[in-house]
């Protein structure tokens, strides 16, 4: 296997990582809050839930509803946006700013490297 063919098969791990560490920090940022126990729940199992329902229907390959070109820019920008976000609204800053550049750069890889 060539160093490029290496590159792009790790690039799809990571972007694959990334898709699960934006559910993972909304999660987080949910059961991070200090409020009551079962608004706690919700927010730390409900966030992670409406992002992976809207992933399925306009994000993933199989998406019922296929967003394309600018939109899908947006869409992406807005859906791992949210984990970055959840991340330094939880006080994670440090993991908030790396997770916002390996999303970045895989997803610039992936527009190179059509993925």
């Amino acid at each position: 296997m060539t160093a490029a063919k290496t590159a792009k098969a790790a690039n799809l791990g990571v972007l694959f990582a990334i898709e699960l560490g934006a559910l993972v920090a909304v999660g987080y940022w949910g059961f991070t809050r200090d409020i009551a126990t079962p608004l706690t729940w919700l927010l730390g199992l409900g966030g992670p839930v409406v992002l992976a329902v809207l992933w399925g229907l306009c994000g993933s390959p199989k998406a019922r509803y296929k967003v394309r070109g600018a939109g899908r820019v947006g869409f992406e920008v807005v859906w791992f946006g949210a984990g970055a976000v959840a991340l330094a609204l939880a006080g994670a800053y440090d993991w908030a700013l790396v997770f916002a550049l390996v999303c970045v750069v895989s997803k610039t890889l992936a527009v190179i490297w059509r993925q």
